[in-house]
């Protein structure tokens, strides 16, 4: 396994910072947000001194019902091939569902969402898993997501389901500790017992993040400092094997370099730690999955998929329409912890749109949050989150909104000039941006 060292998330808001910090010997970046023929000019120059890229997707969904998107796969192939870059990584997610596979409406989740521990579930994924390998110009690792609430009927703890996962497909694990921290808060699952059943010697690498607590519920924000349970699990993971690289991700609400830099110098001692005792713990043996045995092999037989695409494709849907198109929650599912969820998926894509179209929070100011989730209540994203945007622009234009005449012609003048066929009034974003300064 290839050696990366200590790493950071990259992201426009700290390239600078990023490339005057002492120790990074690798980034990584978000694989939508890069273009391979436009590559940021500070990613460019990293990779000249020597420090490793790795993209990391988060639309591709294999963990749902349909298969990879070929255009999908094409495009993050091209990003390794660009970057350079030793293997690529995803996520065991799903992130849409419908379509024809159940001959319902196609719906967008816009974030991550987790996939039941089922025996159905699993060989979807390794399927689709096998059909990304394929594609992609080097090794694909995947990571464990954080979970807001669990499915009825699981069959499989998450050791088990990523253990059977490298067995079938020979895939990698991108184990994330601040995730493994989530669900034990979440879903009262012990990440000991987690680490314990991994296949430590398929870790690419490790994620560190923070976030928060709140009535219960622990959000992964990646918005906020490491807890130390999170660097603790990470000790715990250190004392098992020598992780190949540990990353510190941050997406939002960046403090100043120095604050980051002792994040990463804690992470670089929560291994230490870790890797000093190692002996204690370096006899546990790791819990098999039904069925299957650890030895870390590829080639266990697997169960024919005819008919099981569309099992798990129902039962996606069915909890995905609750989640964002308000229909019943689906039985055996906790309605509180699915309402949590559907409030934080529609407050990432408010968050998100405002990213993508900074001059909608402009024009309608301190209203937009509220107008937005007001809108998202009612209309499920159908695409990614540049035509959310014009999608929500358009509805507030069709109910005569904002009510103040000169922010609606704004408003007005903005979907055109990106509905548009031609582009309109070129310099419409900046006069509407310099106004909101």
């Amino acid at each position: 396994m290839r050696r990366l060292g200590t790493g950071i998330g990259w992201r426009p808001e700290i390239a600078d910072a990023v490339e005057r910090m002492p120790g990074i010997d690798w980034v990584e970046v978000v694989a939508e947000n890069v273009c391979p023929g436009h590559l940021p000019e500070s990613l460019l120059r990293l990779r000249e001194r020597g420090v490793t890229v790795v993209p990391h997707g988060v639309s591709l969904g294999l963990g749902g019902a349909d298969r990879p998107d070929e255009g999908r796969l094409t495009a993050l192939a091209e990003r390794a091939e660009a970057l350079g870059s030793p293997l690529v990584t995803e996520h065991i997610a799903f992130v849409r569902a419908g379509g024809a596979l159940t001959a319902s409406p196609r719906l967008e989740a816009g974030h991550l969402l987790p996939v039941p521990r089922t025996r159905d579930a699993l060989d979807v994924l390794c399927e689709n898993v096998r059909i990304a390998q394929d594609a992609l110009p080097v090794p694909l690792a995947l990571e464990n997501i954080a979970a807001l609430f669990s499915w009825p009927g699981e069959e499989l703890t998450e050791g088990q389901f990523l253990s059977e996962l490298v067995e079938r497909t020979g895939v990698r694990l991108l184990i994330d500790v601040a995730n493994l921290h989530t669900n034990h808060v979440n879903r009262g699952e012990d990440p000991a017992e987690a680490l314990a059943a991994l296949p430590l010697e398929a870790i690419a690498y490790v994620h560190v993040a923070g976030g928060f607590e709140r009535d219960g519920v622990w959000h992964d924000s990646h918005a906020h400092p490491v807890p130390r349970p999170v660097l603790d699990i990470l000790t715990g993971l250190a004392a098992r094997v020598a992780p190949p690289g540990v990353l510190l991700e941050r997406d939002e609400n960046f403090p100043e370099p120095a604050e980051l830099e002792r994040e990463l110098e804690a992470i670089r001692e929560a291994v230490t730690l870790g890797r000093a005792t190692e002996g204690a713990v370096a006899g546990t043996a790791r819990t098999p999955a039904p069925g299957g045995t650890p030895t870390g092999g590829v080639g266990v037989l697997a169960r024919p998929v005819a008919g099981v695409r569309e099992r798990v494709g129902v039962a996606q849907a069915a909890v995905l329409s609750s989640l964002v198109a308000g229909t019943p929650v689906p039985e055996g599912f906790d309605r509180v912890r699915m309402g949590v969820q559907a409030r934080a998926l529609a407050a990432k894509r408010a968050g998100v749109v405002a990213k993508v179209a900074p001059e909608l929070p402009v024009i309608l100011g301190a209203g937009y949050r509220e107008a937005f989730l007001e809108y998202a209540r009612q209309r499920p994203m159908r695409g990614g989150y540049r035509l959310d945007a014009l999608d929500f622009a358009g509805h507030l234009l069709k109910l005569g909104r904002p009510g103040n005449a000169g922010a609606r012609r704004e408003l007005r003048d903005w979907w055109l000039h990106r509905a548009g066929p031609a582009p309109r009034k070129r310099g419409l974003m900046e006069r509407v941006l310099r106004r909101g300064l």
